[in-house]
């Protein structure tokens, strides 16, 4: 397997490697305490940054850096159900911290990829599978839209904060779904989870922060995408 096909040169990944373990500390997540990340916590400068600073050192919003609610939920279940990943082709979409595509891999995945496109996050996904003694494939690319590719599960964590983008990411699961792939959402309430064609397969209280959330827990649902 070559985990760092689709990223830039050696060297990139070096300097995206190595600012990652600068600025962050290993944690487990409260909900799934099984998996340790490399995370961003009150005590890491970083965590303090604003959007402007950020975007003053030429870095997005480090989304990676966090172990958000719904891919808590997400790694969870998967944890808990392996038997919907055990053998099977998964890619975890927009993967922030890789959270929910370690879980597949520790429940018996034949291959996981791990898609974003922040090229930290690709980064930070290969330092935390790593972390956990597990490889898992990176892929650099905005998939929406984008024909399987041998796919048969597909995780989607935190995905439904903003529009244009859900509505974007929702047609393109719906119609993976329809082609019989398993399609699983992990989701705290945001604004744009699509209303019509969900099933809720489990719930958990999520301890969270209010440095990122507004309130310390946070109910939070793994959905299965039904066929359209």
């Amino acid at each position: 397997m070559a985990p760092d096909s689709s990223l830039d040169s050696p060297s990139d990944i070096d300097r995206r490697r190595q600012f990652i373990l600068a600025n962050t500390g290993r944690h487990a997540p409260p909900l799934v305490p099984e998996i340790t990340l490399h995370l961003a916590t009150e005590i890491v400068p970083m965590w303090q940054m604003t959007e402007e600073e950020l975007s003053a050192t030429g870095l997005e919003p480090p989304f990676w850096a966090f172990a958000w609610a719904g891919g808590q939920a997400l790694a969870r279940y998967i944890l808990d159900n392996p038997d919907l990943v055990r053998g099977k082709r998964v890619l975890d979409f927009a993967s922030g911290s890789g959270l929910a595509a370690i879980a597949a891999a520790r429940a018996g995945a034949a291959w996981v990829s791990a898609a974003d496109i922040d090229p930290l996050s690709c980064a930070a996904v290969l330092c935390n599978a790593a972390l956990n003694e597990l490889e898992i494939e990176v892929l650099e690319d905005d998939l929406v839209g984008s024909a399987n590719q041998g796919w048969e599960v597909i995780l989607a964590g935190d995905i439904c904060y903003e529009q244009p983008l859900a509505g974007r990411v929702e047609d393109w699961l719906r119609g993976l779904a329809g082609q019989g792939l398993e399609v699983l959402i992990g989701d705290p309430g945001r604004t744009y989870l699509p209303k019509d064609d969900l099933e809720k397969l489990h719930s958990y209280a999520v301890k969270t922060t209010r440095e990122l959330e507004d309130t310390d827990v946070r109910k939070t649902s793994v959905w299965r995408v039904l066929s359209p």
